[in-house]
């Protein structure tokens, strides 16, 4: 079965999205029994992080980060010395926001012989993640792009783009990325709509809500099960008032145990009047967040930031974990969050600190353990 997809007067047929899901978590499933039958096979364990990754960007199990973690640990105690097992903790280390330790990762594999094409991408995905040397990954990738013309590679630039600003050259990038895409799988198709809506629902000076609302639907048109996708469209359904048409988009997805989508269930059950339910989804929510923070900090210091600024009602950790999140990775939209929760929060010094260290371009010089006042 597959599902058309118009775009621009074009259709682009795709696997119909739960079936995709389906299939995801029988390969999943497949590639897991393989690595235990034989972890030091070649492509095993690669192939059981991209389904892994797949399952955490697209389906919204954040369990997947710890399965992957659980991988990475009894790779190591098969091969720990390759350069093959340093590429993928590279990999793991930087999917989990762990940047320095990806780069020492990488150092290690390159050292022991690892394909230079992989570690120059997986170095390019974490420069443009830190913010690092902007113009140069983006004359990279820009390279990249114009030679393979792959939806992955005009995604990346897109992304790069928006953190930069450009938001009319973004929009172009992954409009061109969706026009020439040919394969049948709507992952990197929903992965590009929903880019799309944060590109005009929240990175433009001006924010265009209903334009933003139709790239998400199009992303869960295309890909059901897109949690992400369903939380952004909830949020602008919640800010239009079209709160029973939030609510039918979260509910669906309540089971998979991430916690912003209990958060923003939360804020649409209050909305309604529904107080106590609303407290009983926001103290999962809280008790999610909490626990994500102490497994796995620095993948998510930046929604906990979001969180606690918002409806967690906690501006002190917001501002803390904004700051871990700066420290980690600078990029404009990173200090541009931080400096906003600092505003909220009334603390004029930190904000200042951010605004000076945003404009020389360095985010190590945030201390991310400094006191507030």
């Amino acid at each position: 079965m597959s599902a058309a997809f118009d775009l621009t007067s074009e259709d682009l047929m795709v696997t119909d999205g739960d079936i995709a899901v389906t299939n995801l978590e029988s390969v999943r499933r497949r590639s897991w029994s393989r690595f235990f039958q034989d972890p030091l096979r070649d492509g095993v364990a690669e192939a059981v992080v991209e389904h892994e990754q797949l399952t955490s960007q697209f389906v919204g199990d954040i369990s997947a980060l710890d399965r992957i973690e659980f991988l990475v640990a009894e790779l190591v105690q098969a091969d720990a010395a390759s350069a093959r097992t340093a590429l993928i903790q590279a990999k793991t280390a930087s999917m989990m926001h762990r940047f320095d330790d990806a780069r020492l990762f990488l150092a290690r594999a390159e050292t022991g012989g690892a394909s230079t094409d992989d570690v120059q991408h997986l170095l390019l995905n974490i420069d443009q993640a830190c913010g690092v040397n902007p113009h140069k990954v983006l004359g990279a990738r820009r390279r990249i792009a114009n030679r393979y013309n792959r939806l992955a590679d005009l995604v990346a630039l897109g992304s790069l783009l928006a953190d930069m600003h450009d938001s009319d050259d973004a929009d172009k990038t992954y409009r061109r990325a969706l026009s020439g895409y040919q394969d049948v799988s709507p992952f990197p198709l929903a992965w590009a709509c929903f880019q799309l809506g944060v590109l005009w629902g929240e990175l433009v000076p001006e924010p265009k809500r209903a334009h933003a609302a139709g790239w998400y639907q199009k992303a869960v048109d295309v890909l059901p099960s897109y949690a992400k996708a369903r939380v952004h469209l909830a949020e602008i359904y919640l800010s239009d008032g079209r709160l029973s048409d939030a609510e039918a988009l979260l509910r669906p997805i309540v089971a998979i145990g991430d916690p912003e989508v209990n958060w923003r269930l939360a804020d649409v059950l209050s909305a309604q009047g529904k107080f106590v339910d609303a407290e009983a989804q926001m103290e999962v929510a809280r008790s999610g967040f909490e626990s994500l923070l102490g497994r796995h900090l620095l993948a998510f210091a930046d929604h906990g930031a979001e969180f606690y600024a918002g409806s967690g009602n906690d501006c002190h950790r917001a501002l803390h974990l904004a700051r871990i999140n700066v420290a980690n990775r600078s990029t404009r939209r990173a200090f541009e969050r931080a400096y906003d929760i600092a505003i909220s929060a009334g603390n004029t010094a930190v904000a200042a600190e951010l605004l000076s260290a945003m404009r020389k371009g360095v985010g190590h010089a945030v201390n991310a353990e400094a006191s507030f006042e």
